[in-house]
């Protein structure tokens, strides 16, 4: 799915009223309906709803809504600044409509107080869309906070006002804070950053019949990973194919102490499809790895494992899960990577050892996945201010040394060397649990080992550990599910995809 700028979104609104031929204000009414449909469908007529409304579109959008709902048997009251007398065209005509129902309020905002409010209550934002640049003051600022603090349902059209589609909040700026936003046709790429996704609640991408010519032909570096993009990379085993046929998979992992690690990444790289699977891991590991992962081929290491690192096999080395920092192993790795020219995944201390000396982040081979979280990607490259910041920041750092960033987080990104980000919505917070990391380098790696492009690797990789993780969740729940549960659900994804 693609992620469209502000400019963006403004201009497929455009391109649509010239070209399908509709008229805007006809495209409002169409957005307003889609609105009243979805709260039509989900919440009784009981309920009162109280709409504040901008001046802009947005605005417009809340006016048309406010009529809709209203014949379709909600009660409803509106609010606006009547002291500004300007209002878009497409949102004059919908006011002048509204005021010839009756039955229907139109008040200032002056004139609210919590008395208009019963438990029931639906308070919904169309002060500001996608159109707002700058930080939010005066009246409508002290509104928003007076809304903030009344505890009944939320609901923001298109964007939380406040929010800026293509960055984060502006220094104190005053924000809506929604339990639901219904986001017309597009996903903002705000929303899928955490400084912005506590203010959107449950997002709902509603159809509002922008040009499918425009969706196509426009390009954009910004896309969500959605089914259709993973059905096209999931490549189906093949009934007459062998193990030859998927790669060989090594997995560099573990220290005293921390062998479950290397547990954890050579299990998910078994279940997601390699071919043969290789773990080097230090003596202490090998009854461990030996009983847990059969299916696996130990290399020994004797107690200092690390030197037996080769350049010679024919291995994808996925590197780092609790493999320790200590400077026999950096210095092992650092020769490893200095005579190894193939693309492979770095994770955890492989990360943190590379991030000791800035030079050693040119020993990345070429076309290689790091997937940071975001403390190991600012010792790699340094701090960022924000989300938005440390995006720009792997951006640049992809294209300079040609590598794939994955960088972990709320919706993880993954980051190509031509500018790209694809980001990824499955998943849910039952993953923010130690091991979690060490079950997407072994998935990453396997992909990689089996022919997937690096990219392709990263993207499904991401997708089907955040997908395995929501299956989990259904099952044993967010604070119950470990890592090793995730595993567990690899393959009722690869189960979904096949049906």
């Amino acid at each position: 799915m693609k992620i469209f700028s502000a400019a963006q979104i403004k201009n497929g609104d455009l391109f649509t009223i010239k070209n399908e031929p509709i008229a805007s204000v006809h495209l409002m009414e169409k957005a307003a309906m889609a609105c009243t449909d979805f709260i039509h469908h989900k919440y009784l007529k009981t309920q009162n709803i109280l709409i504040f409304c901008g001046h802009g579109n947005n605005g417009g959008d809340g006016l048309a809504m406010a009529r809709l709902l209203y014949q379709k048997g909600f009660d409803v009251d509106v609010f606006m600044d009547k002291s500004k007398k300007e209002l878009s065209k497409d949102a004059e005509i919908n006011y002048h409509r509204l005021k010839e129902f009756l039955g229907i309020r139109i008040l200032d905002f002056t004139d609210f107080n919590e008395s208009f409010i019963n438990e029931d209550s639906i308070i919904v934002d169309a002060l500001f869309g996608t159109g707002l640049n700058r930080k939010i003051e005066g009246e409508i600022a002290k509104i928003i906070l007076k809304l903030n603090q009344i505890h009944v349902h939320k609901i923001a059209i298109d964007i939380p006002s406040g929010v800026l589609a293509d960055g984060n909040i502006p220094e104190n700026g005053v924000v809506f804070k929604a339990d639901e936003t219904l986001s017309l046709q597009f996903c903002k790429q705000s929303f899928l950053h955490p400084e912005i996704s506590e203010y959107c609640g449950k997002i709902h991408i509603l159809e509002i019949g922008i040009s499918k010519k425009y969706i196509e032909n426009t390009e954009t570096p910004h896309y969500i990973i959605d089914e259709e993009i993973v059905r096209k990379i999931y490549k189906k085993r093949k009934d007459t194919s062998h193990k030859g046929n998927y790669g060989k998979t090594c997995i560099v992992a573990g220290s005293f102490g921390k062998i479950g690690a290397a547990v954890l990444a050579t299990k998910s790289a078994l279940f997601s499809g390699s071919g043969l699977t290789y773990v080097l891991a230090p003596k202490c590991g090998y009854e461990i790895l030996q009983t847990t992962c059969p299916e696996a081929m130990y290399l020994y290491g004797g107690e200092d494992f690390i030197k037996n690192f080769s350049v010679e096999n024919d291995f994808t080395y996925g590197i780092g899960p609790g493999l320790g920092t200590d400077y026999e192993t950096e210095e092992k790795l650092m020769h490893f990577l200095k005579n190894y020219n193939e693309p492979l995944v770095l994770d955890a201390d492989a990360l943190n050892l590379i991030s000791k000396n800035p030079e050693n982040l040119n020993l990345i081979p070429k076309n290689s996945i790091i997937t940071p979280h975001p403390k190991e990607f600012s010792r790699l490259f340094g701090e960022s201010k924000d989300s938005f910041e440390r995006l720009e920041l792997a951006k640049s750092k992809a294209k300079e040394l040609n590598i794939y960033i994955v960088l972990k987080g709320h919706h993880t990104q993954i980051i190509t060397p031509e500018g790209n980000v694809f980001y990824n919505i499955t998943g849910n917070s039952g993953l923010a649990k130690g091991g979690s990391g060490d079950v997407l380098l072994g998935i990453i790696t396997s992909f990689l080992a089996q022919g997937y492009s690096p990219e392709n690797a990263a993207i499904f990789g991401v997708w089907l550990h955040g997908k395995a993780a929501d299956f989990t969740a259904e099952k044993h729940s967010k604070e119950a599910m470990l890592a090793s549960d995730v595993i567990q659900h690899i393959g009722e994804v690869f189960k979904y995809l096949q049906k």
